[in-house]
């Protein structure tokens, strides 16, 4: 790394965040614009990063579609384009936290976020923390975690890129960048339109001889734009900002056999400030940030509007430990169809990690959180690695970790007129997980394997049951949650061929541990539309600037009644798919196309929602 660009101080911390670029394709070193490690302090954790590469056939659709296709997780998707809810180990969708560059995003009146309408190319890469994850980032952490970030460089001169996607059932996915950075300035501006007609055919199984008939309100109309910023003031201080407008417009899929005519309109604004001062052993980071939020169905209109402040310290103690001590402050203003709230919240964390030698290291990480001059539930997590064993060509890793974590009640849980509930605790769980991790290299071979086992007690789950004429939300669920999760990740170059194969794999048991009611039988059984088993596969084959890859996901049955009731069959999709990569003088991109559902299947994510049947999709991407 070029010392005109960073002094010592910021290449240590740094350290793996460095990319230099390729000097034939440009003249500048190309440094990354410093951002905190969101894995510095998981040792014990499973975490996975999607990184550019991988999005780039995605750009403009939904990330819900990434999320499902491409990984073991499992959405909740209400049709295609519409409301898509992640559950992670058999939670709730209310059971994840979402940030998008150190931001919590997810809404404070429903608790959760709406996958469908993040688009893939409004961020540049996301990293997905698998398990309890409260005591690192605070409410909603008690499936997991999902971190969006924006990645700037430094020194890379003049950037465009023009991306076009075009697909069947009206598809025409359209996004323009431009940037450019020198050794103290980086600036990135992106805009994009994604629209979709969504006028698939499906049988309507709600009618005597299931007629083919064609989705005709189902419509989303998609645009926004980002602006990232970065100015390396001197070699110790530096400051970034981002901001993001979304806009969607919907119209809503009725299920089979309805004729209503809903809309949507969702308006989303985010910006982040972050300023970080180096020293030889510290890095201090003040942010500041605003989310808002508004929704507008139908005539009813919502809007919330979260403000952050938050500071902390990343330093070296010393040659074993590190230890970083924070403080955030969020002020949440909701003006919502039937009440209007406002709500401050302050929460003091600190983490440490140590390293007693080569072999081992532990995190520690504690968290508390005041909110509405309540305390939530403390949350303390420890986790740890071990090397079992090692040699030139291969490791095995033990991985474990003990966590707490908690979710505050959402604003409408507490202020909703009629039924809010203001008398509610907070959700808390505990969870512990261990894991084997294998990992072989030899020549042109790699192989990664890991096996994960874990078990969670959720207590409080707040439900919402009938009291009288009205619906009241109620702390009364309790739930055991364990599984095993399986990923392998294989690579063989053969002359000049590149054959690789990812596999994923969840089996997850989600059991009721309580009956609401006397004639409730919801004790013992899976919680609803929660597949036990999920396995998803992609392999891939290229040689030189051409690669095909074939795409394989399962899902097996959900229930649809919380008694064990009700089923929704397995389903399996295939997808088909070529990528040509290419150069003609200044210009670079890549050039694909994919068939979607291979077998034309016929499937539910949920009940009655109908979903596209085979369908294609080109997609081009142009460098300068």
């Amino acid at each position: 790394m070029s010392p005109q660009y960073l002094n010592s101080e910021e290449s240590r911390w740094l350290g793996n965040g460095t990319e230099m670029i390729d000097p034939d394709t440009v003249t500048l070193p190309s440094v990354e614009v410093f951002s905190p490690d969101i894995e510095k302090y998981t040792f014990g954790n499973k975490v996975n990063t999607i990184t550019e590469a991988e999005l780039i056939n995605f750009q403009g659709w939904p990330f819900s579609d990434f999320l499902q296709k491409r990984t073991g997780l499992f959405l909740r998707q209400y049709g295609s384009g519409m409301l898509s809810s992640l559950t992670m180990r058999g939670t709730s969708a209310g059971h994840n936290a979402v940030f998008w560059n150190g931001l919590p995003i997810n809404s404070p009146s429903l608790g959760q976020s709406d996958f469908s309408i993040i688009p893939v190319g409004g961020f540049d890469q996301a990293s997905v923390h698998f398990g309890s994850g409260g005591a690192l980032y605070g409410t909603d952490a008690i499936g997991g975690a999902v971190h969006l970030t924006n990645k700037l460089k430094f020194g890379e001169g003049h950037q465009v890129r023009i991306g076009s996607l075009f697909g069947s059932f009206g598809i025409w996915n359209q996004q323009l960048e431009y940037g450019f950075s020198n050794q103290q300035f980086s600036a990135r501006t992106r805009v994009y339109r994604n629209f979709s007609e969504n006028d698939f055919p499906f049988l309507n199984i709600t009618k005597f001889g299931t007629p083919m008939e064609r989705q005709d309100h189902a419509k989303v109309i998609q645009q926004g734009g980002i602006e990232d910023l970065a100015w390396k003031i001197n070699s110790k201080n530096l400051i970034s900002s981002s901001i993001w407008w979304n806009g969607t417009e919907r119209e809503i899929q009725p299920i089979m056999g309805s004729n209503t005519k809903d809309f949507q309109t969702d308006t989303n604004l985010r910006w982040v400030l972050d300023y970080f001062h180096f020293s030889k052993n510290k890095v201090w980071n003040l942010k500041s940030g605003l989310v808002r939020d508004d929704q507008v169905f139908n005539t009813s209109r919502n809007q919330t509007i979260q403000y952050f402040l938050a500071a902390d310290m990343d330093w070296e103690i010393g040659r074993n430990w590190n230890s970083k001590t924070g403080i955030r402050y969020t002020y949440i203003v909701g003006n919502l169809s039937t009440f209007r709230a406002q709500e401050s919240r302050i929460e003091l964390y600190q983490s440490t990690n140590f390293q007693p030698n080569e072999k081992l290291s532990f995190s520690f990480n504690l968290r508390q959180m005041v909110f509405d001059r309540k305390i939530a539930p403390f949350t303390p997590s420890l986790g740890g690695e071990w090397q079992v064993w090692e040699n030139q060509s291969s490791q095995i890793l033990f991985k474990s970790n003990l966590a707490r974590s908690f979710k505050v009640p959402t604003l409408n849980d507490r202020f909703w007129v009629p039924g809010g509930n203001q008398d509610l605790k907070s959700e808390k769980s505990w969870s512990g997980e261990m894991s084997l991790v294998y990992s072989f290299k030899k020549d042109n071979f790699d192989l990664n394997q890991r096996m994960t086992y874990y078990r969670m007690k959720v207590d409080n789950w707040i439900i919402w049951l009938p009291k009288g004429n009205i619906w009241n939300p109620q702390n009364i669920r309790e739930v055991q949650n364990s599984g095993v999760e399986y990923s392998l990740e294989l690579s063989q170059k053969i002359r000049n061929w590149n054959l690789a194969l990812t596999t994923n794999y969840a089996w997850t048991q989600a059991i009721n541990q309580t009956d609401i009611s006397e004639n409730d039988r919801s004790k013992g059984n899976q919680l609803p539309f929660t597949p036990e088993q999920k396995f998803q596969s992609l392999f891939s084959i290229g040689k030189g600037v051409f690669s095909t890859f074939l795409n394989f996901q399962r899902v097996g049955e959900r229930f649809t009644g919380t008694d064990g009731s009700g089923r929704l069959e397995p389903y399996q999709l295939w997808d088909l798919g070529s990528n040509c990569n290419w150069s003609f003088k200044k210009l670079s991109g890549n050039i694909g196309f994919q068939i979607n559902n291979l077998f034309n299947t016929d499937y539910q994510v949920m009940p009655l929602r109908a979903m596209p049947g085979r369908n294609y999709q080109f997609n081009l991407n142009i460098r300068i």
